[in-house]
């Protein structure tokens, strides 16, 4: 079952619409991020020999799916800079100076959906605005749509998990130390992960 569709500019005008899924439109609505079971995370290289995995423990966003016109679905998402967690205090705080994020300057990164398509199957590409610090740039999230499900509670949930690619020293995250034997310790190349699950708002 699809979220996004997109439209084949060579069918004919005099072609008629095809039929909703049922299903499918069943999900319209609006929906909130449920922050306590969704993340979002990144991998970096460090030292040129190993990964080192970070999340945004503190973020919240909402979704608006509309089942008759799957273009007209939007996702917005906004993330608490100073909740940056890789399990490494002084790390941490590194990372929340001005060195990097400046989180006191700029306290949130943000994303706002401009675009949807279909790539097939459950997969999708969501393209938006990325913000982090003074910088806007637009980025592209390949995603898969996990399915619908009404939990224990009675709350109706839909879960997406994806990822992107994207060079840091786009958005002006530049600091960098150079190793003895080559190289640099932080990888310019950050992977952004996300995992969502967010739930209908009451109608």
């Amino acid at each position: 079952m699809g979220i996004f569709g997109r439209t084949n500019s060579s069918t004919p005008a005099t072609t008629a619409p095809a039929a909703v899924d049922p299903a499918l439109a069943a999900l319209t609505g609006e929906y909130t991020v449920d922050a306590s079971h969704s993340s979002i995370g990144f991998t970096a290289r460090h030292a040129m020999v190993t990964n080192v995995r970070g999340s945004f423990t503190d973020h919240e966003g909402t979704l608006k799916l509309d089942g008759s016109n799957p273009s007209a679905s939007e996702a917005s998402i906004t993330v608490r800079m100073t909740s940056i967690d890789t399990g490494a205090p002084d790390r941490d705080n590194h990372l929340r100076s001005a060195d990097f994020f400046d989180v006191e300057t700029f306290p949130e990164m943000t994303f706002r959906s401009t675009k949807a398509e279909q790539l097939g199957g459950s997969d999708y590409r969501i393209t938006g605005d990325l913000t982090i610090k003074d910088t806007t740039r637009p980025l592209s999230i390949d995603l898969e749509f996990n399915g619908s499900a009404t939990d224990p509670f009675g709350n109706e949930r839909v879960g997406f998990e994806g990822s992107a690619t994207i060079k840091r020293s786009d958005w002006g995250l530049t600091w960098n130390a150079a190793l003895e034997a080559g190289g640099v310790l932080v990888s310019d190349k950050i992977k952004l992960n996300f995992d969502i699950s967010a739930i209908k708002n009451a109608a």
